[in-house]
C-alpha cells in the first residue's frame, strides 16, 4: 500500500529554542548547586521563565503545542504503550500520548523544583522573589521583641534567650524542609529527563521517526497514517 508522504512544520522556533535552552539551563543548574551559586540561581530563573512561557503557549500557541492536542486519558496512554511494545505503533503529528504525559510530568516537576529553589534562596539569603521586604523584616523583629519583653516580665533573661533560640530553630527547620524538597524534585526531574531520552530513542526506533531532528528543524515527514 502506498502512502502520501509529505513534510510539514510542527514545532515553531519558540518551542525548539526553548526546548534546548531548557536542557542546557536545567543541567547547568543541577550540576552547579552551592559551588557556583550565582550561575545556579540565574539558570534556575531561565528555567522558571521558560516554564511560564511554555505554560502560556500551551493555551494560546499553535495546534500541536496546545495542551488540548496532547493530553490524553490514561487508557489512551497505556494503549499507545501496549501497541509500541508489540511493534504496532500509532503515529502522531505532535506529541504521542506517552510523550504528552511526559511533557506534563516534566512541567510539573520543573515548576516545583524552581519554586522550592526560590523559596530556599529566600530562607537562606533573603533574596529572590520570595525574599521578605525591609518592612516585613522589621515587623518580624518587633514581634519577636514584644514576645521577648512579655516573657522577660516573668523570667527575665532566660525566657528572652528561649525566644531567640526558638526563632532560630524555626529558620533552620524551614531551611532543611525547603532544601530537601528542592533536592527531591530536582532528582525526580533528572529521572524524568532520563526516561524521556529513553522514550525518544525507543519511539524513534520502533516508529521509524526522527524525533530529535524534528525538534531541531521543526519539521516532520508524515503520511496518511498520522493522527
Amino acid at each position: 500500500m502506498t502512502t502520501n508522504k509529505r513534510t510539514i512544520k510542527v514545532w515553531s522556533p519558540l518551542i525548539r529554542i526553548g526546548h534546548w535552552t531548557l536542557v542546557i539551563a536545567f543541567f547547568t543548574a543541577y550540576f552547579t548547586e552551592d559551588d557556583f551559586m550565582t550561575l545556579h540561581v540565574w539558570t534556575g530563573y531561565i528555567v522558571g521563565a521558560y516554564l511560564l512561557i511554555r505554560i502560556l503557549w500551551g493555551f494560546v500557541g499553535s495546534k500541536y503545542v496546545r495542551f488540548t492536542s496532547f493530553v490524553y486519558s490514561p487508557a489512551k496512554i497505556f494503549g499507545y504503550l501496549k501497541n509500541l511494545i508489540t511493534r504496532k505503533p500509532q503515529h502522531y503529528i505532535g506529541h504521542n500520548p506517552a510523550g504528552g504525559a511526559m511533557v506534563i510530568a516534566l512541567l510539573f516537576s520543573l515548576a516545583v523544583t524552581t519554586l522550592t529553589g526560590m523559596k530556599l534562596y529566600a530562607v537562606e539569603d533573603n533574596k529572590g522573589p520570595f525574599a521578605i521586604t525591609a518592612g516585613q523584616a522589621q515587623s518580624q523583629i518587633q514581634s519577636v521583641s514584644l514576645i521577648a519583653e512579655a516573657k522577660a516580665e516573668d523570667d527575665d533573661e532566660d525566657e528572652e534567650s528561649k525566644v531567640i533560640n526558638n526563632s532560630h530553630k524555626v529558620d533552620k527547620q524551614a531551611e532543611e524542609f525547603w532544601e530537601e524538597l528542592h533536592e527531591l524534585f530536582a532528582n525526580l526531574t533528572l529521572l524524568l529527563v532520563l526516561l524521556h531520552i529513553v522514550g525518544v530513542i525507543v519511539s524513534s526506533y520502533i516508529d521509524k521517526e526522527k524525533l530529535v531532528k524534528a525538534m531541531l528543524t521543526g519539521e516532520k515527514e508524515i503520511d496518511d497514517t498520522y493522527q
